[in-house]
């Protein structure tokens, strides 16, 4: 069984960042290239970084599949939607719905905020993400390249999901 836990602690910031680290070199090193991701692993994944998003107001779980912390999620809420920054789970433990759950959990998340609307960013080039996703009932509303720093962009699609 998986569950989702608030991750709240220096330790478990590390734990996210190895997570991270893991699935990030593993997943986005075809898409964006090992520089890119050595960079965006420092900048946006690491633990000091994570509690630097946690001071201003970002939420982080993680899962925890017997016993075992096999991927995380955070999002923060803006004016009139919560949005949703990160979602992986381990390559081994992807389609067993822990998106789903995520997602699940995130709407819940909204209705009780009042907030009428999921949004994320999404690598172009990720397309497997970007159809997970589009099943999940998000629709994509614009492109967007964003200057992250050191000669990079993240050239993303935004995408959202209205809750009913």
């Amino acid at each position: 069984m998986t569950t989702i836990v608030p991750a709240q602690t220096s330790a478990n910031y590390k734990i996210i960042a190895d997570l991270a680290n893991s699935i990030w070199t593993e997943h986005y090193i075809p898409i964006i290239g090992e520089q890119q991701v050595t960079y965006m692993l420092e900048k946006f994944q690491s633990a000091i970084a994570i509690e630097d998003q946690v001071k201003n107001g970002s939420l982080y779980y993680l899962f925890l599949h017997q016993d075992t912390h096999v991927g995380y999620f955070s999002f923060s809420k803006n004016e009139d939607s919560l949005f949703l920054s990160k979602l992986y789970v381990l390559h081994s433990m992807r389609g067993n719905g822990l998106g789903r759950a995520a997602l699940s959990f995130i709407e819940t998340q909204a209705q009780e905020l009042d907030v009428k609307k999921i949004k994320l960013t999404v690598n172009k080039f990720n397309t497997n993400a970007i159809k997970v996703y589009q099943k999940m009932g998000f629709s994509t509303i614009e492109a967007n390249v964003q200057n992250i720093g050191n000669g990079y962009v993240m050239d993303d699609y935004v995408l959202e999901k209205v809750i009913k």
